[in-house]
């Protein structure tokens, strides 16, 4: 029985806990708050939702996230990935739609968690996570080209093509002020590092920095240069620092199965996503995480985040590393970091109406230029071509289709692939005249060097590797070219085989009714103990005779020879 494992990794921190690690842990917070901050913003705008839904994300997400999760040092919210897939369930299904499908990938992430599946979601192939990546990252800097520059345009085409179209025949219309403010955002968040590298300054992001400076020049702008073309979030959204109320969106069947795709969509997504972000946070500060209570974790952040009027979440790369460097050692830092982000929250966040919205374009930029992993994607173009396929395949779908298919259709391509390279491991030759015991293992037991000796009308063959359907299909072409010679006992080496499953016995079973129709015994040989259990379920002793199946390759030639 399944045993449930969830230790969350703040119980067993604050044992030793103290007053220095407390201090560090607070700086860390402090920061990871104002880090967050402009992110939030603008991950809930880009997503098509108001942006204090972005900030009661990061609130209610990174507080569960770090009171129950499985690592250390995890700072939990909404992230640049769920962007596309957010704004394609508001569009289909409303905002109410997106609430459910949340909910439900809140459960989706619990059950993950409950039936172990933390170790195995870790083995998603990398190049479906670089393909999908990638190609959210260069969806997200699609979407953010008409604030950028400030295009004038009535509706903004779903379809990536349709809309870069768009933007080339909206061109003319760009607002030079508004495309000044959003290439200064992004030199200002590139180079921020950079120019204060050295300097306790340096702490603060480039995009907070660059919020600050940006905003005060579109006031100036407009309150001396009579500049009013730069459109701001006020402009566009009305925006209210009250906290909302815990709700429970109305559930229907109906409605429930039409979000079961998107669910499971944001459920594998965010469960990827944390897990990965846990790992790269286990090789930094030397810890292991709880996969499984991690994606447990994950689980209760997405059924609170939504009833609170948030969006998705889960864990982000960016602030988890954010809150290392300065010094976070425990969850203590990621429940700072969601108070920090509550009281800007209840007392500044009007200001926010101010922020000009070339630059939240600009901040995302950024996130897609950090996202896209274009390292990662060059050095797999040098790996095997499946590989590349893979790669490929699951970027163009989420570029040109959705994220739902491009993960769906690469993980089929994946394990057909993974498939395809599991039989070409499987090796089936025939062994005509004699066994050369310089092949055989340590244990082979010469005995008499004549047992080496195939007899006549006997023919052997050797299955190196696990028996499934691949091994069938190679057996059958090896049966057809040699289905002019008739011998009277065929010997089957399994030896080398660790386990067969129903494919090959179904294979391995026709083989043997067809060889008895012909009037030909088939005799086993090497059968491990595992897959002899595997046949005695299936009635190869009845079908065969327990005399047939023989643990060792002489013990099989000399019931050959009986039989010839």
């Amino acid at each position: 029985m399944t045993t449930l494992e969830f230790k969350p990794k703040l119980f067993s921190t604050l044992k030793n806990y103290n007053r220095k690690q407390f201090t560090t842990d607070l700086l860390a917070g402090i920061i990871v708050g104002i880090v967050a901050l402009p992110l939030a913003i603008a991950f809930g705008i880009a997503s098509g939702v108001t942006p204090e839904k972005g900030i009661i994300t990061a609130i209610v997400a990174g507080l569960v996230v770090s009171v129950f999760g499985g690592s250390k040092v995890q700072i939990g919210g909404p992230t640049g990935a769920f962007i596309i897939i957010i704004y394609g369930i508001i569009q289909q299904y409303g905002f109410e739609g997106l609430t459910i499908a949340t909910l439900m990938a809140g459960v989706f992430l619990i059950l993950f968690g409950i039936l172990h599946l933390g170790t195995i979601i870790k083995y998603i192939p990398y190049p479906i996570v670089v393909g999908f990546t990638s190609g959210i990252a260069l969806t997200i800097f699609t979407t953010q080209i008409k604030d950028l520059l400030g295009l004038t345009m009535s509706q903004v085409p779903s379809d990536f093509i349709e809309k870069w179209i768009a933007y080339v025949g909206s061109f003319p219309t760009i607002d030079w002020w508004s495309a000044g403010v959003g290439v200064l955002s992004v030199a200002v968040i590139a180079l921020w590092p950079k120019i204060t590298r050295r300097s306790a300054i340096g702490k603060l992001p480039g995009s907070l920095i660059a919020i600050i400076l940006m905003t005060i020049a579109a006031l100036l702008l407009k309150q001396y240069a009579g500049v009013t073309s730069i459109e701001t979030i006020g402009d566009r959204f009305s925006i209210s620092n009250q906290l909302p109320g815990a709700q429970v969106p109305s559930l229907t069947w109906e409605v429930i199965k039409g979000l079961v795709s998107p669910a499971i969509t944001i459920a594998i997504l965010g469960a990827i996503e944390s897990l990965l972000s846990a790992t790269v946070a286990d090789g930094v500060i030397g810890d292991r995480h709880h996969s499984n209570t991690e994606l447990i974790a994950q689980g209760f952040a997405n059924l609170a985040s939504p009833i609170f009027g948030g969006i998705p979440a889960t864990g982000a790369i960016a602030r988890t590393m954010t809150n290392i460097n300065n010094g976070g050692r425990t969850p203590v830092a990621g429940i700072i970091h969601a108070a920090v982000l509550l009281l800007i929250f209840l007392f500044l966040m009007p200001l926010a109406q101010y922020i000009p919205m070339a630059c939240l374009a600009g901040v995302l930029v950024i996130v897609s230029y950090n996202m896209s992993g274009w390292r990662s994607f060059t050095s797999i173009m040098k790996n095997p071509k499946s590989d590349i396929i893979v790669l490929w395949v699951t970027f163009l779908l989420t570029v040109i289709f959705d994220l739902t298919i491009a993960i769906e259709v690469g993980l089929i391509c994946a394990c057909l692939l993974f498939m395809r390279r599991m039989a070409e491991t499987t090796d089936v030759k025939v062994i005509s005249d004699e066994i050369d015991p310089a092949e055989e293992d340590s244990d082979f037991q010469l005995g008499n060097l004549e047992h080496l000796t195939i007899p006549e009308g006997v023919e052997v063959y050797e299955i190196n590797g696990p028996y499934f359907f691949g091994a069938g299909n190679k057996f059958e072409e090896i049966m057809g070219a040699l289905r002019h010679q008739r011998p009277k006992v065929r010997i089957i080496r399994m030896r080398k085989v660790p386990f067969v499953d129903s494919t090959g016995i179904h294979n391995l079973t026709n083989l043997c009714l067809m060889s008895q129709q012909e009037g030909i015994q088939v005799v086993l040989s090497g059968v491990n103990p595992t897959v002899q259990a595997v046949l005695h379920k299936a009635g190869f002793d009845a079908m065969l005779g327990e005399d047939n199946i023989c643990s060792h390759i002489n013990i099989a030639l000399d019931r050959a020879r009986q039989l010839v």
